[in-house]
């Protein structure tokens, strides 16, 4: 494997990725025949196919897996290359990589702008896991400089600091009953249809936790994969639900959707900076990290204060 070229890798992991070419290529800002001849030479300079290929849809070979982590190393430990050369340059450039949840999604965005107009040079990319898990591998694969998300991964060393309150409320459509009456007794949503975040969402993690503690059973009506839907099928009447406070602050503030004064509620937990506790941040990260540190939880506040900057 002499003549493997780091776009050839580069190619392959992403296309792993996203099982899929075209993104893949999209991602890469080439062509879907350029991601396909890359591969094509890598497969021919291995001598294994990497991908089973159907009309519909590709997925790893067992070579193809093996050789997915040993490429996941080598472009970790060529990141970590352009991190030092990077901190000979000082912090006025660089290119950081963050993943963060979806729910993050309301106001990441907003930090990242106001850190980059102090330091224009810093290149950043964005990428939304689907789950915690999801974000876990990032980390351990060395995808990403940094996470922000709610509950940090336990099954491999990672280093997380919180920077901010993100409090979990219940949400109604404004004319629903429970808005009638003030204090509610938390035994009382036993009465009520949820509809809740799929397998694998922090949000849902807390909710059952919370059921749990204080044994309700209520009735879970539907599971829905993103805060957006779940936000649409309130605001129709069909249920009630529990989502981050700085999802829904555009809504409230509309009078779309609706918070009731809930006996236990709302669940209190923080915003964390999660990174690879072996893994040594690069000027440009550490810049970062220590802007998010200072300054997370007054742009999240000024955003809920002002839900009309906030992104739709």
């Amino acid at each position: 494997m002499k003549n493997v070229s780091l776009r050839q890798l580069r190619a392959f992991s992403s296309a792993a990725r996203h099982l899929n070419f075209a993104k893949a290529a999209k991602e890469l800002h080439v062509t879907p025949p350029a991601i396909s001849m890359k591969i094509k030479e890598l497969e021919e300079e291995v001598g294994f196919s990497l991908f089973n290929r159907t009309k519909r849809q590709i997925s790893l070979t067992t070579v193809g897996e093996y050789l997915l982590a040993d490429t996941h190393k080598v472009l970790a430990t060529l990141k970590d290359a352009e991190d030092t050369v990077a901190k000979l340059k000082g912090v006025t450039i660089g290119e950081l990589i963050i993943g963060m949840v979806g729910t993050a999604v309301y106001f990441v965005p907003r930090l990242l702008a106001n850190f980059r107009e102090q330091h224009p040079g810093i290149k950043m990319m964005l990428k939304i896991g689907r789950n915690r898990t999801h974000l876990g591998n990032m980390l351990r694969n060395g995808e990403v400089d940094m996470v922000i998300m709610g509950r940090p991964p336990e099954d491999f060393p990672a280093r997380n600091e919180p920077f901010a309150i993100h409090p979990l409320v219940l949400i109604t459509h404004p004319g629903h009953h429970l808005m009638k009456s003030k204090h509610i007794d938390k035994h009382e949503l036993s009465n009520e249809s949820f509809i809740i975040r799929e397998e694998g969402s922090g949000t849902r993690a807390a909710l059952e936790g919370f059921f749990k503690q204080h044994r309700l059973s209520p009735q879970i009506l539907m599971e829905m994969s993103s805060n957006e839907a779940i936000k649409h099928a309130v605001m129709a009447g069909m249920g009630i639900s529990v989502l981050s406070e700085h999802t829904i602050a555009l809504e409230r503030h509309l009078g779309l959707i609706a918070v009731p004064e809930i006996e236990g509620l709302p669940i209190t937990r923080r915003w964390q900076l999660v990174r690879n506790h072996g893994k040594q941040l690069s000027p440009s990260a550490e810049a970062l990290r220590y802007y998010i540190l200072e300054h997370g939880q007054h742009e999240i506040d000024r955003l809920v204060e002002h839900p009309d900057v906030m992104p739709c």
